[in-house]
């Protein structure tokens, strides 16, 4: 077999639209990432007592994760509506998930803002943020139940792609998509670390 005939048949390996497929697994990636670490942010929300300080690190460990699936999300949004072929033919998710989608997207942020700034803002400042923080959880839990539920077949099925040889092989960019998932929980680990020793005592002085 000729290089050029070799050189053909390793590019017909990979599919034309690896751009979108790569947005695809990354999103699947940094989904499975954050189901696991939303559960055990989950464990603490009964023990806050006790665990404030494990349930911060958590909270500030998925930050980076949060805001990188925020990216790629929109990434496809703003792709898709401006009319790229590649993403049209794709299409879009279902409609409901489209339109649950910013408000997922709003209350992500404000649930992330209002704890932070519990953490570092002054304690005559808690008050109002400790209800923003509990109500926009409140519907943000509902909101993002029906998330998961619409995507959990999509991400199981996405997620491990870029791990395994055969699939890894079949889109460009896995091991570029791998170490932003890494970098991702990185930059989560500093900020955690720098961030997680306010919390403590901050539970029973609010209250």
């Amino acid at each position: 077999m000729s290089y050029g005939t070799l050189r053909r048949a390793r590019h017909a390996a990979v599919p034309e639209h690896s751009g979108v497929e790569g947005n695809s697994r990354l999103t699947g990636l940094l989904a499975l990432v954050l189901l696991i670490l939303l559960f055990l942010e989950g464990v603490t929300i009964p023990f806050i007592g006790s665990l404030l300080t494990p349930h911060v690190f958590i909270g500030m460990l998925m930050i980076p994760p949060v805001l990188y699936k925020i990216a790629s999300t929109s990434w496809r949004f703003l792709k898709y509506y401006s009319g790229d072929p590649r993403y049209r033919r794709k299409g879009p998710p279902v409609l409901v998930l489209r339109l649950l989608g910013p408000a997922v997207v709003v209350l992500t942020l404000v649930v992330i803002a209002s704890g932070v700034g519990l953490v570092l803002l002054p304690r005559a400042d808690r008050g109002l943020l400790l209800t923003l923080h509990q109500g926009s959880f409140v519907l943000w839990f509902g909101a993002m139940a029906i998330h998961v539920l619409g995507h959990l077949v999509e991400t199981a099925k996405l997620a491990p792609l870029d791990w395994f040889a055969r699939t890894r092989r079949q889109v460009r960019g896995a091991s570029a998509r791998q170490w932003l998932v890494v970098s991702s929980l990185v930059f989560g680990l500093i900020a955690a670390v720098a961030v997680a020793p306010y919390a403590t005592g901050w539970f029973t002085q609010t209250f």
